[in-house]
C-alpha cells in the first residue's frame, strides 16, 4: 500500500531525483524477496502474545506482538497512534508505514519492514522487531568512544539518515529511535509517526545540510556531504 502524504517542495524534488537510483546495500541486509516475505509474514501471521509497552521511550504506547505462521516466530511492534495538532500531533501510525515505503523506494534498507494491520479492531502499523540490536542512546551512555567503528564509517550511515529524515520532514530523530547492530555496522531507523510535516519551515527548508533547519549546539549545520555515488548520480 502506498500512502499519499505531502512533504515540502525541496524534499519532493530531491526525493524524485534520488529515488530513480538505489543506494548501496541496505543496512538490514534483506534481499527484495526477503523483504516482501517479511511483509507477507507481518500481514498474515497469527498473534500468539501481546504486551503493551510503556515508559519514557514508548510515548505512543505501542504493543509488542509475538507472531507465528507455524514455521517462523518473530516479534513485531504495532501502534495505532492517531493524534491531531490539538493533541500534540500530528502523530500518526500511517506515517510509520509511509516512511517504510520511502525507504524501499530509495533502496536504503534502514527501516524495518512495516505494513498496515488491524488489531483490537483498530487499524495500525506493524513493524518487524529487529533482534540483537541496541538503542544508540544506551550505547552512547557508555561514553562517546563506545562505538566500535571509525568516524568515517559511522558518518556514511549518519549522512544517509540525515538525507532520509530531510526527505520525510522528520524532526523527531533522537538517540532512542536509532538502533545499531552487527558490531555497530548496521544503523536502523524506527518511529516515524511524527514525520511528514507540511507546515513552515518544512515546506521551504530541508532539516539537514549546509542550509538545514537543524543545528548543533554551537550553531553548526548537520552535513550530509558524502553519500553513495548510486544514490545521487
Amino acid at each position: 500500500m502506498m500512502f499519499r502524504i505531502p512533504v515540502g517542495r525541496a524534499a519532493v524534488f530531491f526525493a524524485l531525483f534520488a529515488a530513480a537510483f538505489s543506494a548501496a546495500a541496505g543496512q538490514l541486509g534483506f534481499t527484495d524477496a526477503e523483504r516482501t516475505g517479511w511483509e507477507a509474514f507481518l500481514r498474515a501471521a497469527k498473534i500468539k502474545e501481546a504486551v503493551q509497552m510503556g515508559g519514557p521511550a514508548a510515548t505512543t504506547s505501542p504493543w509488542k506482538l509475538t507472531l507465528s505462521d507455524g514455521n517462523v516466530t518473530r516479534s513485531g511492534l504495532w501502534k495505532d497512534v492517531n493524534r491531531g495538532p490539538a493533541e500534540g500531533g500530528p502523530d500518526l501510525w500511517r506515517y510509520d508505514a509511509a516512511a517504510y515505503e520511502m525507504d524501499v523506494l530509495l533502496g536504503l534498507g534502514m527501516v524495518p519492514p512495516t505494513v498496515e494491520r488491524t488489531y483490537l479492531g483498530r487499524y495500525g502499523s506493524l513493524q518487524l522487531w529487529i533482534e540483537d540490536v541496541e538503542r544508540l542512546a544506551d550505547r552512547m551512555a557508555r561514553g562517546p568512544d563506545s562505538l566500535s567503528v571509525g568516524a568515517e564509517e559511522w558518518d556514511r550511515k549518519a549522512f544517509l539518515q540525515r538525507v532520509f529524515d530531510s526527505l520525510i520532514a522528520n524532526d523527531d530523530r533522537n538517540l532512542n529511535n536509532i538502533l545499531i547492530g552487527s558490531g555497530d555496522r548496521m544503523m536502523i531507523l524506527i518511529d516515524h509517526s511524527r514525520a511528514f510535516h507540511t507546515e513552515e519551515p518544512y515546506v521551504k527548508t530541508l532539516l539537514y545540510g549546509a542550509a538545514g533547519a537543524r543545528r548543533t549546539g554551537d550553531g553548526s549545520p548537520y552535513p550530509f556531504s558524502r553519500l553513495p555515488r548510486l544514490f545521487v548520480e
